[in-house]
């Protein structure tokens, strides 16, 4: 069974929880492209959830996700609109949602955390986990250690559940290599940036299509929040503070507001221009259906392509 299958959409995608960027509007896009879309909830109250959430059901009639950051203060307010509002699927991130899974699983809505491990991809399982989003260090925001490669066929060997594969997949290459590694899907953000309807500023999408594969950097390694942003200035600051063995707090001076300044004022110097490693291969603008469409598309021509190498093997 394909993640399609399992979620009742198009495509084996999912996109995305991006903090400031994933909006009612913007999930509601990519479900109605064919993945399915997810509304952030990280910055948000109950009322403001609810709100997007009934947004959402507005500009769409396939299903959409909401993304939990269980560090969230209004957290447990959160997983009660989402009961109260019908959504079809939750991907959790920062903590365990087992204190939550029985009411979620009740209300029959599949619930997705995101792992950085296979310790922790064991523990979600264990807590009654639908399927891991299985994410790499290659991604941008919040990252793990372990690389998409090397971690996503250990923990599809050491879970009974389905995995799906996140960071470092933005064309069809990508998505047949996750499948490969015995994923059932994937999930992608940085190759949404530049779609039309993303509502980014203008600044961030182009400093997505300039980036360069050595162009981002992790950041927050030594306050045991590694974050992956574009090597700007704010950045390189940020780098020379950890250097010094700054405090928590004096980093956070740094950084407070720095994502809201790159999202909606389009500062990629000082702003915090969240980005994954596949950036360097992001080359255009263009609109949402067109992205999903044409890495479905090239995705069945690597798998033919494969095809024809191993009959030539045998």
């Amino acid at each position: 069974m394909l993640l399609n299958e399992l979620l009742n959409i198009k495509y084996p995608i999912i996109q995305g929880a991006m903090a400031n960027i994933a909006t009612a509007s913007f999930a509601a896009c990519v479900s109605n492209s064919g993945g399915l879309g997810i509304i952030a909830t990280g910055s948000m109250d109950a009322a403001q959830t609810r709100e997007e959430i009934q947004k959402c059901k507005q500009l769409t009639d396939q299903p959409f996700g909401v993304n939990v950051m269980l560090m969230n203060p209004y957290a447990s307010e959160i997983i009660d609109v989402i009961v109260e509002e019908g959504v079809h699927v939750v991907t959790t991130g920062a903590g365990n949602p087992g204190p939550y899974m029985a009411k979620l699983k009740e209300a029959g809505i599949k619930v997705l955390p995101v792992v950085p491990s296979v310790g922790l991809a064991k523990r979600m399982e264990r807590a009654g986990a639908d399927a891991l989003i299985v994410e790499g260090g290659e991604s941008g925001g919040h990252v793990g250690e372990m690389t998409t490669m090397a971690l996503v066929p250990q923990v599809v060997d050491a879970v009974n559940i389905p995995v799906i594969a996140a960071g470092g997949i933005g064309d069809g290459r990508g998505m047949m290599a996750a499948l490969s590694l015995g994923a059932i899907g994937v999930q992608i953000g940085t190759c949404l940036l530049v779609a039309d309807e993303c509502p980014i500023h203008e600044n961030y999408k182009d400093a997505v299509i300039k980036a360069k594969d050595t162009d981002t950097v992790v950041t927050g390694r030594s306050v045991n929040t590694p974050v992956r942003i574009l090597k700007n200035q704010m950045a390189r600051e940020y780098l020379k503070l950890e250097g010094h063995f700054e405090s928590r707090e004096e980093l956070e001076k740094l950084t407070l507001g720095a994502l809201r300044k790159a999202v909606q004022s389009g500062d990629v110097k000082t702003g915090s221009v969240m980005m994954g490693q596949i950036a360097g291969m992001v080359k255009e603008k263009k609109p949402m259906q067109q992205i999903l469409d044409e890495m479905m598309a090239s995705t069945k021509q690597v798998y033919a392509n494969l095809q024809k190498v191993m009959e030539e093997m045998q």
